[in-house]
């Protein structure tokens, strides 16, 4: 097992811990690159789908893992983010531009929903962004002049610098640049004073108001940030279906952006990226089973929704931490082989240690 022995601060905020890590990232990178070459048109749509569900959860994560703070209509910030891409792009903006635009506006009304969210907390801070998320659905469908209504609003590929990122492999490398751009922005931010003072308020509200943190400010900042991402992927959410309606940024999406951190692993980066491909691929897999299920069962139009619900019921109660956690233990019983013992990790909640006391 792997012991590293810490000499200075620059080597505790350090972004690559030891070789290891630097040797396995690179190859990941490497097979991320090679992957429009090397993978099936389909798989590399699903893949580009699981970056920018990243993205999203990145934000998110940002807000619910580091933060403590619940949201139920993130889903509103994907939303304006789409619909600011595609009115800006429909201008004739350049993509960047109106990218950034994107991920600035839905900083903006992150800021709007982060005030008022300010004096409640817990279930009653989850009841006001749900009523922001159906709020903003609402204006979607009823602003037509601007969002194209229920009709929907139809959007070109992508283009910077004369290029146009029509084909599949093409748009899948632009979306992958801009995820690992946004990964390191977060990883950044959580090494710096702000992203510790995230942390210090999610485990303890009055010791973090205790040694100087303003809340009023770092919540705020934090839906603003967390709004912002969501803006990024809603963006490329767009231009990747290249049509959007209100009812693509629904409660329902909300909810699948919740459990996406939750069964991921709440409280680390990875668990955005885990959760994105569980995201992805757990409809994938639900098709594929329906052929080795009775039919009574394999046409019920509600088997996607019960596993979901399974699924979450199922690491709520045993693994709280999420796939992450998950492979946290399974690494340490491979690096402690065969001296591992089964009580080593003792079962613990996955965030707000505070709110045991309540």
């Amino acid at each position: 097992m792997r012991f590293i022995f810490k000499t200075s601060y620059a080597q505790d905020i350090r972004l690559a811990k030891h070789g290891g890590q630097v040797f396995w990232y690179s190859l990941l990178c490497l097979a991320l690159l090679a992957a429009p070459w090397v993978v099936a048109e389909y798989w590399l749509a699903q893949l580009t789908f699981v970056l920018i569900y990243s993205i999203v959860g990145l934000g998110l994560m940002l807000l619910a893992g580091f933060t403590g703070q619940f949201s139920l209509g993130h889903a509103a910030f994907l939303g304006v983010g789409a619909y600011t891409q595609a009115v800006l792009t429909g201008m004739g903006w350049p993509f960047m531009l109106s990218l950034a635009c994107a991920a600035g506006l839905s900083a903006a009304v992150g800021v709007v929903v982060g005030l008022p969210a300010l004096r409640v907390k817990g279930i009653y801070l989850g009841i006001a962004t749900l009523s922001f998320g159906f709020i903003v659905e609402e204006v979607f469908a009823r602003w037509e002049s601007v969002t194209g209504g229920n009709a929907g609003k139809s959007m070109l590929a992508p283009q910077i610098g004369g290029y146009a990122f029509e084909t599949t492999g093409s748009f899948y490398l632009l979306c992958l640049a801009i995820t690992v751009v946004c990964t390191l922005a977060i990883l950044n931010l959580l090494r710096s004073p702000t992203g510790r003072a995230f942390v210090a308020i999610r485990d303890s509200e009055i010791s973090a108001q205790s040694m100087g943190i303003h809340l009023a400010r770092y919540k705020t900042l934090s839906f603003s940030l967390s709004a912002a991402f969501a803006g990024i992927g809603g963006a490329l959410y767009a231009h990747k279906l290249q049509f959007i309606s209100p009812d693509q940024f629904s409660i329902l999406q909300s909810i699948d952006l919740l459990l996406m951190i939750v069964i991921g692993g709440l409280g680390s980066v990875h668990g955005a990226f885990l959760g994105a491909i569980f995201l992805i691929t757990m409809p994938q897999l639900i098709a594929m089973g329906k052929d080795w299920l009775p039919e009574s069962i394999g046409q019920s139009p509600g088997l996607q929704s019960v596993v979901y619900g399974a699924v979450l019921i199922t690491f709520v109660l045993f693994e709280p931490m999420g796939l992450y956690g998950r492979w946290l233990k399974v690494r340490t019983w491979l690096q402690m082989f065969p001296f591992y013992r089964q009580g080593m990790f003792k079962r613990q909640k996955s965030f707000q240690k505070s709110d045991r006391l309540k």
